[in-house]
């Protein structure tokens, strides 16, 4: 049984920052960290559940790995960086941007499940370094999402497009276009159709159902 203590805490990797720069070790610490989080968010059939739609996947790969980059920093900052974020445990949405959809799958949707899963308290705000490796975390799984279901055939990166547009002005986070319905049951459907489990945003929960960590 997964228990709140048995995986390592972001301080594992925040006090071996260098700085403005990480140095060689710390990125080693950094990837580590990554895999092992994502060994571990595995194990939740709740986190495990999560996919790109389509729309999402078409919408990451059109604008480029980049610019997913730049919106997942800025995501974080604003959406769960204060110390006392607005509509906390509600302010991610389930779809209509690669982040998004990560944020749930990484368990970077709010403070309560930051703090659950990556021991990062709650009453404070995320410092630089936290927002980066958290930011890290999001790019790590939209970059195994990606590559598990690649759109060009060959392409292990998962990143390439099968052709190539740019829209003007279509540069801003979470463009509003319609999103394509998917099959009951299917992982990364209808938004209206998937829960969070009962507790899942409770402050007084333990984050546990049947001893499974959400």
């Amino acid at each position: 049984m997964i228990t709140v203590n048995d995986h390592p805490s972001v301080d594992a990797w925040q006090s071996a920052e260098s700085g403005r720069h990480a140095d060689g070790d710390d990125a080693r610490r950094s990837a580590q960290w990554i895999a092992e989080t994502l060994e571990r968010l595995s194990h939740s059939s709740f986190r495990s559940s999560f996919t790109l739609s389509p729309h999402d996947a078409e919408y990451a790969r059109r604008k480029g790995r980049e610019l997913i980059d730049r919106h997942a920093h800025e995501m974080l900052a604003q959406r769960v960086g204060a110390a006392q974020p607005a509509k906390d445990g509600k302010q991610t949405p389930w779809r209509g941007h690669p982040v998004f959809t990560a944020q749930h799958a990484t368990a970077c949707c709010c403070r309560g499940c930051i703090e659950k899963w990556h021991h990062i308290p709650r009453g404070r705000a995320l410092s630089a370094q936290e927002v980066d490796r958290l930011a890290r975390l999001v790019m790590a799984w939209i970059d195994r999402d990606l590559a598990s279901h690649p759109a060009v055939t060959g392409d292990s990166s998962g990143w390439a497009a099968p052709f190539q547009h740019q829209r003007d002005g279509d540069t801003e986070q979470g463009e509003r276009t319609a999103q394509p319905r998917r099959p009951h049951g299917e992982a990364g459907g209808s938004a209206k159709r998937r829960r969070h489990p009962g507790n899942h945003h409770d402050g007084n929960a333990s984050g546990f159902i049947q001893g499974e960590l959400l």
